[in-house]
C-alpha cells in the first residue's frame, strides 16, 4: 500500500527538519469550567519522524486522550504550535482542520466508533464519501482494505453481527481506506482479548513497515515496547522519551 505524504504541496514541507512528520513545540491545553482551569497538557514538546512508530503511555488522566485529540486535529491547543507536515493547525479554519483529518490521517478507536445498521462493507466506505469518492469506487477500496483483513466473508454483516475483534479490524480497514500518512491508534487492544489484541498489534507493525506513521495511545507496557519508540505522560508532561527518532 503507498501511504499519502502530508508533505506535498498542500501542506509544505517543514522548514526546520524535513524528517519531522509532526513537530509540538510548548504544546498547552487548559479546560475552563466556571472559574476552575485543568492544564490536561504542560508545555509538550514533541518531534515524531515520518514512518516512526510511536507509544503514547501514562496513567488515566495524565493527558494522554487530550495530546491524542490534538494531534488528530479534533482540538487545538490553547498555548504553542502544533505543526503536521510544516503546515500549523493554527493557521487552518474548522474546515480546513476537517480537510486535513480527512486526506492524512486514519483513526482506529478502543469503542470503534462503527455506524450501526450498517454494513461492514458501507462502514469502511464511509470516509471515501467525504474525500468526493465515487460510490463503486469507495465500494471497491472498501471491500479491498476488508480482503485484506480476512473479512471477505463478513462486508454485509453489521457490527452487532461481528465480534468484538471483527468489529475492531472493520474499525482498521475504515481508518486505512483513505490511505492516510499517520495512523492515530488510540487504546486500540483496550476492549480486545488477548489474541484479537495481537492480531490488531500485527496489523499495526505490518501498516508501520509499509510506510506508515503510527501513533498509539496505550495503557499497557506490553503493547507499547512493541512500538520503536515510548513516550511517557504524567500531569500533562511528557517526563520521557521526547527526544529521538525510531523509524
Amino acid at each position: 500500500m503507498t501511504f499519502s505524504d502530508p508533505r506535498d504541496d498542500a501542506l509544505g514541507a517543514s522548514s526546520r527538519d524535513p524528517e519531522s512528520l509532526i513537530r509540538l513545540e510548548s504544546v498547552s491545553r487548559v479546560y475552563r469550567t466556571d472559574h476552575i482551569a485543568v492544564e490536561a497538557l504542560r508545555g509538550i514538546d514533541l518531534d515524531v519522524a515520518q514512518g516512526e512508530f510511536l507509544a503514547i503511555i501514562g496513567p488515566s488522566g495524565s493527558g494522554k486522550s487530550t495530546l491524542m485529540h490534538i494531534l488528530g486535529c479534533l482540538d487545538r491547543p490553547t498555548g504553542g504550535d502544533y505543526r503536521l507536515g510544516g503546515q500549523s493547525v493554527a493557521d487552518l479554519d474548522d474546515n480546513g482542520l476537517a480537510d486535513l483529518r480527512g486526506r492524512f490521517i486514519g483513526f482506529v478507536f478502543q469503542s470503534y466508533n462503527l455506524l450501526p445498521r450498517t454494513s461492514a462493507l458501507e462502514n469502511v466506505a464511509a470516509p471515501l464519501l467525504y474525500q468526493g469518492v465515487g460510490r463503486r469506487e469507495r465500494l471497491e477500496r472498501a471491500r479491498v482494505e476488508l480482503e485484506r483483513l480476512g473479512l471477505a466473508d463478513r462486508v454485509s454483516h453489521e457490527p452487532n453481527q461481528l465480534s468484538g475483534g471483527q468489529q475492531q479490524r472493520v474499525a482498521v480497514a475504515r481508518a486505512l481506506v483513505t490511505r492516510p500518512a499517520l495512523i492515530l491508534a488510540d487504546e486500540p487492544t483496550g476492549n480486545l482479548d488477548s489474541r484479537n489484541g495481537a492480531d490488531v498489534m500485527d496489523m499495526l507493525a505490518t501498516l508501520h513497515r509499509e510506510g506508515a506513521t503510527v501513533v498509539m495511545v496505550t495503557h499497557s507496557p506490553a503493547r507499547a515496547a512493541q512500538a520503536g519508540r515510548i513516550v511517557h505522560l504524567l500531569d500533562g508532561r511528557i517526563v520521557a522519551g521526547a527526544a529521538g527518532f525510531s523509524a
